[in-house]
């Protein structure tokens, strides 16, 4: 089944963010490889791609998991979390719809 995972930042963690950057990047590419990511992206604070200093709000992932449990322990083990740059994650369970 499918899950949205929807990470909340940490006020002014954008510097730990980068700098955990490349092993969060390692586990959704693990996820790809697998075929099991749909999508993920962060999710800036301002209206641009590209948000410079005022860096990021969040991220989301869309991806298959076997259960809710394993969406959440991975969730929980991501690097963002150990380093603080998340300060909440959730996760639900996800319905694709569109496209088909």
């Amino acid at each position: 089944m499918l899950y949205a995972i929807l990470g909340r930042d940490t006020p002014n963690s954008l510097d730990r963010r980068l700098a955990v950057r490349p092993a969060h990047l390692e586990r959704l590419n693990a996820l790809l490889a697998e075929g099991r990511l749909i999508l993920a992206g962060p999710l800036p604070v301002i209206d641009s791609p590209d948000p410079g200093p005022a860096g990021f709000q969040g991220s989301l992932v869309v991806a298959e998991f076997a259960a809710l449990e394993d969406a959440r322990a991975w969730a929980d083990a991501d690097p963002y979390v150990a380093a603080g740059v998340y300060l909440a994650v959730e996760v639900y369970p996800f319905r694709k719809v569109l496209p088909a």
